[in-house]
């Protein structure tokens, strides 16, 4: 009975591979439900959606959208990624396995918030219709970074800015609970008086179900990943994962 209980708790999941933040979680990124990783530049936000994208790609998990906003999607760093783990459970050649993953992930470029909206819409559109990328169904949609789509836009030239960002976020948890996904997004962080704090104010702290600060040691490749924010777990538990210099 335990094993089946294990098994169908691993099915609400997708692991990042990277450990610290799949056991700090429980499994990994939950199905259903928005996490955000917030942190200063270069703390390793980026390296761990890069991160899950591969390892769900590479372990036949499905399809993964991978809206990249600030022109930070590295194929290379993918196959990095790749060479450094054995992801896969079947023996290919590097080359064929590269091709493999990043044909199940699809990036796309987008640099406003109107352009998020289409994207959004087609996919909703898509799930809908249940297309498939070359037989995979998108499971993970990754987003960074969403600050830098709607941090312009609040208290900037657009009077709806707000409500235009509440609508993004209705949007993400509607796709993520009707189709179970798991949607990761990214944040910065904002000084101010104090110590510094995830970005896009108090309406958006109130979106994700889960949010994590991912801070690195100074000359390190060690991160550590704190949760701010869980629907099951205590804030303030941590632990380290290593990427990659």
């Amino acid at each position: 009975m335990d094993l089946l209980q294990d098994a169908a708790e691993r099915n609400h999941f997708l692991p990042t591979g990277l450990e610290g933040i799949d056991t700090l979680l429980g499994g990994g990124l939950r199905k259903g439900q928005l996490t955000e990783l917030t942190g200063q530049s270069s703390s390793g936000k980026t390296q761990a959606c890069l991160y899950s994208a591969a390892h769900v790609a590479a372990r036949h998990m499905g399809a993964v959208l991978y809206l990249d906003t600030s022109n930070s999607f590295s194929p290379s760093r993918i196959a990095r990624i790749l060479d450094e783990r054995p992801i896969s459970f079947i023996k290919e050649p590097k080359d064929v396995r590269l091709k493999r993953v990043m044909s199940s992930i699809i990036c796309e470029s987008v640099f406003d918030i109107f352009a998020l909206f289409e994207v959004l819409n087609q996919l909703e559109i898509s799930l809908n219709n249940k297309v498939n990328n070359g037989g995979n169904k998108i499971c993970l949609l990754i987003i960074d970074s969403i600050s830098s789509i709607l941090a312009p836009i609040i208290g900037g030239k657009y009077s709806q800015g707000r409500s235009m960002m509440i609508s993004v976020a209705v949007i993400l948890k509607k796709l993520a609970d009707k189709h179970n996904l798991s949607v990761l997004v990214t944040n910065h962080m904002v000084g101010g008086n104090g110590a510094p704090k995830p970005a896009l104010g108090e309406s958006w702290k109130a979106v994700p179900h889960i949010r994590l600060v991912i801070s690195r040691d100074r000359g390190s490749n060690i991160c550590t990943a704190t949760i701010l924010k869980h629907t099951l777990l205590a804030s303030g538990r941590h632990m380290k994962f290593a990427v990659p210099g």
